[in-house]
């Protein structure tokens, strides 16, 4: 071995030195970090074997690795469809509302929230805001078919009351732009804006009583102290739901709308489209090519809008 060989190797050996040292001197710690690391690779990695049946036309009677390899036969199926268009444009569009409107609605929830400065009163707040994210979406729906009820329900016996027409709200296709972000926002936005909360929560209240003592009022704290801090917090989430962009909400989107035929042409989105065609056609390697692309898709945006990111500001980027 020369001497460069010799170095490299004296090198290696040196790591593995300060690696084992490591390992031992943190032991306790790596220990308790092992329970989280084996579910982590039990439910996060291992399903991901499941990619293959996007590519397969599965036989029950043969298995997944023996069923036949069909290529990107499954991928046609959204693409192919006469119907390609209108899901993949009430998917994108719809989440791109939501994904924009949410940052905006929790900051603001969040902001409303931390000038209530008697405890007991926000956290009354604070609990009947959040109290919807937990009613299952089966209940939402029922919520919401109560209001919209052809005969019983509250607005069309309003509209009753002031002389107007009632209005067969199940199947006015029209309205339900504007339903649903509406019912998206009453059920999530409490969630989404506790984040918020803590990030403001974790700001030093010594800036606010600087700012006091400066004469700023609480608009100018706002504007210039939580906002900004409040930024780097706002940039994360919005990449995260960028992630997600080609997925919605299949209990909003399907069973708030009772599934009815009349609103398909603003309520149809790829995962109720492909729940409809998994239930009558049984191909669950359609079903896994639509996850398998949304996940694609997804995990694309999410890295293109990060590069964007940091190179406008690297210390605002996910990774």
């Amino acid at each position: 071995m020369n001497s460069v060989d010799n170095r490299e190797y004296a090198g290696r050996q040196a790591w593995l030195r300060r690696f084992g040292k490591s390992i031992v001197r943190y032991r306790a710690l790596l220990f308790m970090l092992l329970p989280g690391v084996i579910v982590f690779i039990l439910f996060n990695y291992l399903p991901m074997f499941g990619i293959v049946i996007a590519f397969k036309k599965i036989d029950y009677s043969l298995g997944i690795l023996h069923s036949p390899f069909v290529g990107l036969e499954n991928f046609r199926f959204l693409f192919a469809t006469t119907d390609a268009f209108r899901i993949t444009r009430n998917t994108l569009l719809y989440n791109a509302v939501f994904i924009i409107c949410d940052v905006f609605f929790a900051v603001f929830v969040a902001v409303a929230m931390r000038e209530l400065w008697q405890p007991r009163i926000s956290k009354i707040y604070q609990t009947i805001i959040i109290l919807p994210y937990f009613l299952s979406m089966v209940v939402v729906a029922y919520l919401v078919y109560g209001f919209l009820h052809p005969q019983l329900g509250f607005f069309n016996q309003v509209l009753r009351r002031i002389g107007q027409k009632e209005i067969n709200w199940y199947s006015e296709p029209k309205y339900w732009p504007v339903i649903l972000p509406l019912v998206h926002w009453w059920k999530q936005l409490g969630y989404k804006s506790v984040v918020y909360l803590a990030a403001i929560a974790g700001i030093d209240q010594d800036l606010y009583e600087a700012a006091v003592i400066d004469g700023s009022g609480k608009w100018a704290q706002i504007r210039y102290i939580t906002i900004p801090l409040l930024i780097p917090t706002m940039v994360i989430m919005f990449l995260l739901a960028l992630g997600n962009i080609f997925r919605a909400d299949f209990g909003l989107f399907y069973q708030v709308t009772m599934n009815s035929t009349m609103l398909y042409e603003v309520t149809d989105v790829i995962d109720t489209y492909v729940y409809r065609a998994l239930t009558s056609m049984n191909n669950i390697g359609m079903s896994s090519a639509a996850s398998v692309f949304q996940s694609f898709v997804g995990a694309i945006t999410v890295i293109t809008a990060n590069l964007v990111v940091r190179r406008i500001d690297s210390s605002q980027a996910l990774f």
